[in-house]
């Protein structure tokens, strides 16, 4: 399982449409967009300024990347896989020499 990093950035004037659609969307639906490969851990967004963040797993980047796709013309998307913690560790201690 891999964690990615989503970041976004609403395009000019898409705010207040994207987020009445988003304000509708049952925990059902939010899922069935995410698809059964994604496990959304947690979004915050930022109302003012049309940005977010969200950080999910998935052992899929096709699962995350249609994710992204389905959104990408309301918005700037970034995705990037990162590391918690331990993981970083495990890899840093293998740097000492």
């Amino acid at each position: 399982m891999m964690t990615f990093l989503i970041t976004w950035q609403l395009h000019q004037g898409k705010l207040h449409p994207t987020l009445a659609h988003f304000s509708q969307l049952s925990e059902e639906q939010d899922q069935a967009m995410m698809g059964e490969h994604i496990k959304m851990i947690g979004r915050w967004h930022d109302l003012a300024s049309g940005t977010g963040v969200a950080i999910c797993e998935s052992d899929s980047i096709e699962a995350i990347s249609a994710y992204a796709l389905k959104w990408n013309s309301d918005m700037d998307i970034s995705v990037q896989a990162v590391v918690d913690d331990e993981q970083a560790k495990a890899l840093g201690s293998q740097l000492l020499v």
